[in-house]
């Protein structure tokens, strides 16, 4: 391949990757129930995780970008609209029911590798799927008959038909249907959509352009590593597409300041258009927001080495159980060790760790007027 005659440097990087991701303006998808699986679209999938130290991340991701939002929209676009659906991209997420058929694949050919603690026969699969069949939408806690098993690992489950309904959910045969907090509703997934059967699966080769032009539309500026995120098996697949790409014309290489011989690439109107970050907004960010999640490019772009420590022996942590990056404009200024107090209905501030050299009280305030936003928002 050629080399790039378009050199960024990392400030310029940002702006493009800000812009991407919607955090550069106030409202990128306007107001409303119908702002939420606009936002999905755009970005492309919205992470799930159980910690709950503060909001669960799903919610807050889309409190990011709308600051109108409310829990009961995500809940309206899974389960009234079905604009929405659940399923395995690099960890458990919400994604665009449009793109559905992109996952049938894995549906039919992966799911097993999903399955992590106990084995599921054939058997307890064709049990739950005939009880949802025929007695409609079930919960875990329906399942009242279950008898308890070993467990062989601290985080599975010694219910049988919990195993059997995750087989069930990563096979395609049934898909959660509504959240409530944490505890999932199960329906078939056929007719939670009103189809008779499964779309057609997509072909690697349209997959591959889908991942291509997700990452092109949610990060604007993309390495294979960013596109191909924890997939590194079609990391050579994805080369060739992109190489093929820039050939057309459809794509232009870029040179990062500092990202050594890790090649980028942008559309060219990406060049053409924006130029830099138009307010300077503050944003409290999950650290499984997409800006946050892909540590490397983190780095590189912010200049900043984000450490998630729940998982770490509390003597051990440097930063906090669960840092917040707060984001001003296009630099991260701060990360803060949240939790919220539900009792007193108060958000806590364990640890303020500055990443600001020298941060100014005009700077302290702000970031205290949005974490006063999110804290509204938490206890609502």
């Amino acid at each position: 391949m050629n080399e790039p005659t378009v050199r960024l440097t990392p400030a310029r990087a940002r702006s493009i990757w800000l812009h991407a991701q919607r955090l550069n303006s106030a409202e990128p998808f306007g107001a409303g129930p119908e702002a939420t699986p606009a936002a999905v679209a755009h970005l492309g999938y919205l992470q799930i995780d159980t910690i709950h130290v503060i909001e669960r991340s799903h919610h807050h991701i889309l409190y990011t970008r709308i600051p109108s939002y409310r829990r009961g929209h995500l809940h309206q676009a899974q389960s009234v609209d079905r604009t929405v659906f659940e399923y395995w991209t690099h960890a458990l997420s919400y994604l665009p029911t449009e793109t559905i058929r992109f996952y049938v694949r894995p549906m039919r050919r992966d799911w097993h590798r999903r399955i992590w603690f106990g084995d599921v026969t054939s058997q307890d699969l064709r049990r739950v799927v005939s009880r949802i069949r025929r007695a409609g939408p079930i919960t875990i806690r329906d399942i009242d008959n279950d008898v308890l098993a070993d467990k062989e690992h601290a985080w599975g489950s010694r219910k049988p038909a919990k195993r059997a309904l995750e087989a069930a959910f990563y096979k395609g045969l049934v898909t959660v249907s509504r959240r409530t907090g944490m505890l999932k509703t199960y329906e078939l997934l056929p007719r939670h959509f009103g189809w008779d059967r499964l779309p057609r699966a997509a072909s690697e080769r349209e997959t591959l352009d889908y991942l291509l032009d997700r990452a092109l539309r949610s990060q604007g500026i993309v390495s294979v590593d960013s596109i191909c995120y924890q997939d590194a098996a079609r990391k050579p697949a994805m080369r060739r597409l992109v190489e093929s790409r820039v050939r057309r014309r459809e794509l232009v290489p870029v040179q990062v300041e500092g990202a050594g011989r890790l090649e980028h690439w942008v559309r060219p109107d990406a060049l053409d258009t924006f130029s830099g970050p138009a307010e300077e907004l503050v944003h409290i960010l999950s650290p499984f927001d997409p800006l946050i999640i892909q540590r490397k490019r983190l780095r590189l772009f912010f200049e900043y080495e984000y450490r998630f420590e729940a998982y770490v022996p509390r003597d051990k942590r440097v930063f906090g159980y669960f840092v917040c990056p707060v984001l001003i404009g296009d630099r991260i200024v701060a990360g803060l060790d949240l939790k919220t107090d539900r009792e007193r209905q108060r958000l806590l501030v364990q640890r303020w760790n500055w990443v600001e050299r020298r941060p100014s009280r005009a700077l302290r305030e702000r970031v205290e007027t949005a974490l006063h936003r999110f804290e509204r928002f938490q206890l609502e």
